[in-house]
C-alpha cells in the first residue's frame, strides 16, 4: 500500500499538463501592475506635455512688448495666470492646476518664470494604489524692452558718393559724358564742380553732376538720400492704426519708444544737416543731404589746388562723438537717459590730408602726393580708432557699407585702392574695418544696384526690435 501511495505522488509530481495555467495566473498579477502603470505613467507624461506647452505660453505672453510696458507686476502676474489657466483646463486631471508666477525685472529686462504642480488621474488606482499622479514643471521667458534712443545719422556725401547707382545707370553715365572735355570725358562719376575745367559753367562747359541730373542717371548719394527718407518720413506701412511717417515713427509705435534722430554728411569736413530732433522734423532736412562741392578737377578749395582729397571718415566720426552725450540705458525711470546709437553709411575708403609727421595706412601705396611742405594725402581703409573710442563710451555704432567699385581698368585704382578691395569689395580690407568698427551684429553691406533703402532699414529694425525667448 504504501508502495502503490508513493507511485501515484511521484506520477503526480511528475505531471506538467496543468502547469501552464497555473504559472499564467500566477504572472497575471505582476504583468496587470506594470501595463496599469505603464498606462497612467505615459498619461501623465502626455499631460506634462501638454502643461508645459500651457507654461510656455504664459511666459511668452508676459514679456510681449505691450507687457512690457506695464510696471504693475500684478498685472503680469495675472496675464500669465490667465493664459496658463485657458490652455491648462485638460480632462485627466483632478483640477486645474493653479501656477506660481514669478516677475523679475532688471532694468530693461524682464524674466518670467511660471510653475505648476497638478495631479493626472489614475486609470488603475486599485493596482498603483494612488488615486493620481503628480506632474509637475515650469517654463522661464526673458525680454528686453526696446529703449528710448537717439539716432545719429553719419553719411558719406564725399565724390566717390557721386558714382552711378546701378550698372545700367554706370553704362548710361559713360555714355552721357562721351563728348565732355577730357579730364571729365566717359566717367561713371558726376562729381560736382563749381568750375569745370577751372571756368565758369556754360551750356558747354558743364560738371558730370549737371550732366547726370540732364538724364535722370540716379547716383548713390540718391540712394543714400532716399533710404534716409524712408526712415524719418516714408510712407511705411505700419500696422498702428493713425501712425503716419517713417520706420522710425511706426517702430516708435510699436514699441511704445521716443526716438530722436540727427543727421550728418562728412566729406573733409564734419557737416551739420540737422542736430538732434523728432524724426518728423529731421525729415524736413533731407532735402540739405548733398553731394560735396569741389572748385574743379584737383582743386577742393579754390586757393588751395596742389591736390584732390575729400573723405575723412574718422574725422566724421570724431564730429559725431564730439555731439552725443554719455548714454543713458533708455528706460522711463526718473532721471535716465535715452541710448546713444551712430549709423554711419560709407563707402569705406578715407582720401584726406593729414601731417606729414603723422603715418598713412602701411599698406598704402607710396609716394602719396603732398601738399605743401606739411601734409601728405592719404587713401586707405578706415583706422577704426575712432571707432573704439566712441563704442568705449557704451555707444553703438550700426555701419552700412556701400561697397566701394572695383574699377581693374582705372589705373589709379589699380595703384591705389585695389590693395585694399581684394579679393572682393565684400572681403577685402576696406570691408573688414568697417565691420570691425561696427557693434556686433550691427554691420550690413551693399553692393552698387542693391537696395540700400531696404538695407538701412534692416539695420535700424535690428536696433530697434525687442524681442522674447524662452529661456527654460
Amino acid at each position: 500500500m504504501k508502495v502503490m501511495l508513493r507511485r501515484v505522488v511521484l506520477r503526480f509530481a511528475r505531471d506538467r499538463k496543468a502547469n501552464v495555467a497555473i504559472i499564467f495566473a500566477l504572472m497575471m498579477v505582476p504583468t496587470i501592475f506594470l501595463l496599469g502603470m505603464t498606462l497612467d505613467y505615459t498619461l501623465a507624461l502626455r499631460k506634462r506635455e501638454q502643461l508645459n506647452a500651457a507654461a510656455d505660453a504664459a511666459a511668452i505672453a508676459a514679456v510681449r512688448p505691450a507687457m512690457l510696458t506695464q510696471t504693475d507686476t500684478s498685472v503680469v502676474r495675472a496675464t500669465a495666470e490667465a493664459v496658463f489657466a485657458a490652455k491648462a483646463n485638460l480632462p485627466g486631471l483632478s483640477a486645474v492646476p493653479t501656477p506660481t508666477v514669478t516677475v523679475t525685472d532688471s532694468g530693461l529686462a524682464r524674466t518670467i518664470t511660471v510653475s505648476y504642480t497638478a495631479e493626472s488621474i489614475n486609470n488603475f488606482p486599485g493596482v498603483l494604489g494612488k488615486q493620481t499622479w503628480q506632474v509637475a514643471g515650469s517654463a522661464t521667458a526673458k525680454a528686453s524692452s526696446a529703449p528710448n534712443m537717439n539716432f545719429y545719422l553719419l553719411l558719406d556725401d564725399s565724390p566717390s558718393m557721386a558714382i552711378a547707382a546701378t550698372q545700367t545707370d554706370i553704362n548710361n553715365m559713360i555714355a552721357a559724358t562721351s563728348s565732355q572735355p577730357s579730364y571729365a570725358r566717359n566717367c561713371a562719376f558726376a562729381c560736382h564742380e563749381v568750375h569745370p575745367n577751372n571756368q565758369n559753367p556754360s551750356s558747354t562747359n558743364k560738371d558730370n553732376l549737371t550732366v547726370a541730373r540732364n538724364k535722370n542717371i540716379t547716383l548713390r548719394i540718391d540712394l543714400v538720400t532716399n533710404a534716409v527718407k524712408q526712415l524719418l518720413v516714408g510712407p511705411w506701412s505700419c500696422p498702428q492704426s493713425g501712425v503716419s511717417g517713417g520706420v522710425m515713427q511706426c517702430m516708435a509705435a510699436l514699441n511704445n519708444t521716443t526716438y530722436k534722430a540727427a543727421i550728418y554728411t562728412f566729406d573733409y569736413n564734419f557737416n551739420t544737416i540737422q542736430t538732434l530732433t523728432t524724426p518728423t522734423t529731421a525729415g524736413t532736412m533731407i532735402g540739405n543731404i548733398q553731394l560735396m562741392t569741389v572748385d574743379h578737377q584737383n582743386c577742393v578749395i579754390y586757393g588751395n589746388c596742389s591736390t584732390d582729397y575729400g573723405s575723412d571718415i574718422s574725422g566724421g566720426l570724431t564730429g559725431v562723438n564730439g555731439v552725443m552725450p554719455a548714454p543713458g540705458s533708455g528706460t522711463n525711470q526718473a532721471g535716465d537717459t535715452p541710448q546713444e546709437v551712430v549709423f554711419l553709411v560709407t563707402d569705406g575708403v578715407e582720401d584726406k590730408l593729414i601731417p606729414k609727421t603723422a603715418s598713412c595706412d602701411p599698406n598704402a601705396t607710396y609716394p602719396l602726393p603732398t601738399v605743401g611742405t606739411t601734409q601728405v594725402r592719404c587713401q586707405q581703409p578706415l583706422n577704426t580708432a575712432a571707432c573704439t573710442t566712441i563704442k568705449n563710451r557704451g555707444i553703438r555704432i550700426a555701419v552700412l557699407y556701400t561697397e566701394y567699385l572695383q574699377l581693374p581698368t582705372d589705373n589709379w585704382y589699380n595703384t591705389r585702392i585695389a590693395q585694399f578691395n581684394n579679393p572682393s569689395s565684400s572681403t577685402g580690407t576696406i570691408a573688414q574695418r568697417l565691420e570691425s568698427c561696427a557693434s556686433p551684429g550691427l554691420y550690413a553691406s551693399v553692393q552698387t544696384g542693391g537696395d540700400i533703402s531696404a538695407a538701412l532699414t534692416n539695420l535700424f529694425l535690428k536696433v530697434a526690435s525687442s524681442t522674447a525667448s524662452l529661456v527654460q
